[in-house]
């Protein structure tokens, strides 16, 4: 078997004690019917929120307890190219297999679904799943092409000030809400100042729920830029999950291009 960055990972059976390091994946197994499998997670993995009084939590999705994760004895360990650090990894690859998932777009999401469907026997389930959710997505699509097409920037955080731009899973779902991401011409996270909104024209300026946790008192920060843009706090989960998250997020979307 392979993960999503082509490297080689063999087991002799079905892996039957799962740490998942990352919140969005460790949702995902959870919806696959694995949650009895999962040995461990992070402070991070809210998604039921129930795990964390169950299941050994091992840190974060940056730093964790090499130890702890050593006395689980895992078959597996779950990470991402972006969630997790490589030094964390190699240190991980001592202990258990470890399959790295790389999403950058919905089928990249839908790859990843089917990965694991192969990986712990659960094909018929990922398949369901996948299917839901284009479904869900076809039928947005049909919604939102009817929507104006509008100029908006994703902050992500805040000291210093950092938006989503290309080569980001929310920059995905940025496009697939008729959305023009006005820093699509820059990589990944980038600082930037708010006076470089200035000249940008932008319709909305969108201020994520996570990671930095925006508020409403963060609005008026904005608004002295321009009290012409509308600003709006939108659910981070909606739009930088993949997984399982997204049978919930094109309802949300709906939602939200209703509201603005």
């Amino acid at each position: 078997m392979k993960d999503q960055l082509n490297r080689h990972l063999k087991f002799n059976e079905t892996p039957k004690r799962i740490v998942s390091l990352v919140p969005s994946q460790t949702e995902l197994l959870v919806d696959l019917g694995l949650e009895d499998a999962l040995i461990g997670v992070t402070k991070f993995c809210v998604h039921p929120n129930r795990l964390r009084q169950n299941k050994t939590i091992v840190g974060g999705t940056k730093q964790v307890s090499i130890d702890k994760i050593k006395v689980l004895k895992p078959d597996i360990i779950l990470c991402n190219k972006e969630e997790n650090t490589k030094i964390m990894i190699e240190e991980l690859e001592k202990i258990a297999p470890v399959h790295i998932s790389d999403v950058y777009n919905i089928e990249d999401s839908f790859e990843l679904i089917c990965m694991y469907g192969e990986i712990f026997k659960k094909e018929e389930k990922a398949e369901a799943i996948v299917a839901e959710v284009r479904s869900k997505q076809n039928e947005f699509k049909s919604f939102v092409s009817k929507q104006p097409k509008l100029k908006v920037a994703y902050f992500i955080w805040k000291k210093p000030y950092m938006v989503a731009a290309n080569q980001t899973f929310i920059n995905e779902m940025l496009s697939i809400n008729n959305f023009e991401n006005v820093f699509e011409n820059l990589n990944r996270y980038p600082e930037i100042q708010l006076k470089d909104l200035k000249d940008k024209r932008l319709d909305v300026i969108l201020l994520s729920s996570e990671p930095y946790p925006f508020k409403e008192f963060d609005i008026e920060t904005f608004h002295e830029i321009s009290s012409e843009v509308k600003v709006i706090i939108v659910d981070g989960e909606a739009f930088s999950w993949y997984g399982t998250r997204l049978l919930k997020a094109f309802d949300y979307f709906k939602k939200l291009r209703l509201e603005i």
